[in-house]
């Protein structure tokens, strides 16, 4: 069984996915005609790749008439962040802190 993180992490290694992301970051709301203007792909491909990032959960659509919007979902990619790069950022700033910390009690 794939668990939600993974459908995460396997959507966002497609480089043509990133960029579908990244479209409705700028924009959101953007209909398939409006996604397939800016990629070298087919309409079935787009359809596809946009599949694959609503069951990750990092696309969401609503239903406007006979048209359907896609809008970007950014709480799985911040689930990851908090859960793996803020863990790493943490440290860092810690040992910052500490060596700031260091360096000011020189001085007195």
């Amino acid at each position: 069984m794939v668990n939600d993180e993974d459908k995460v992490f396997k959507a966002l290694a497609d480089s043509s996915r990133r960029q579908l992301l990244d479209r409705l970051r700028e924009k959101g709301g953007l209909t398939l005609t409006e996604l397939c203007e800016s990629h070298d792909m087919t309409r079935q491909a787009v359809t596809k790749h946009l599949a694959l990032l609503e069951a990750a959960n990092l696309v969401v659509t609503k239903k406007r008439g006979r048209e359907k919007l896609h809008y970007l979902n950014p709480v799985p990619i911040n689930e990851i962040y908090t859960r793996w790069t803020h863990q790493f950022e943490q440290e860092r700033l810690t040992a910052l802190q500490n060596l700031k910390q260091a360096l000011e009690g020189e001085k007195k």
